[in-house]
């Protein structure tokens, strides 16, 4: 295993209690404390950081991608297909995931939404993320 193995997994890995938390105990007081700081999305962040940190040269390749010879998008998928760019993206995406889920979580407790849709758009706001925006944000419009 190497930094981008083991970043891969604490990324993915840090999340869990936070989105279980939501999932399963949603309204309980202790979830709302957990939540309430800035923990839930400071790990994979900080696990970006010490990636670019590490490889450089990684975020060098992405900005100037507009110059290779190859193309913007030919650039940024060659950058994207090395193992400092996979858990670079990786950790990005799991950040946002949380932050976004965490956000819905929120307003569905805020609109005192059912159970079952507060858990089905925090199910797939972590697992699949356009998916789980898209029943929450159905949800809401239909309750107008």
């Amino acid at each position: 295993m190497d930094i981008y193995d083991i970043s891969f997994i604490i990324s993915t890995l840090w999340v869990g209690p936070f989105w279980m938390a939501m999932l399963l105990n949603p309204k309980k007081e202790k979830t709302k404390k957990l939540l309430a700081g800035p923990w839930f999305f400071i790990g994979p962040i900080i696990i970006w950081f010490i990636i670019m940190c590490y490889n450089p040269q990684g975020l060098i390749d992405l900005f100037s991608g507009s110059s290779n010879s190859m193309g913007f998008i030919e650039g940024l998928a060659a950058g994207l297909a090395t193992k400092a760019g996979i858990t670079a993206t990786w950790a990005h995406m799991v950040a946002g995931d949380i932050f976004v889920t965490r956000w819905m979580w929120k307003k569905c407790l805020e609109t005192n939404s059912p159970k079952w849709i507060t858990r089905l758009s925090i199910f797939f706001g972590v697992m699949l993320m356009p998916l789980g925006l898209g029943i929450f944000a159905i949800s809401n419009l239909l309750k107008k």
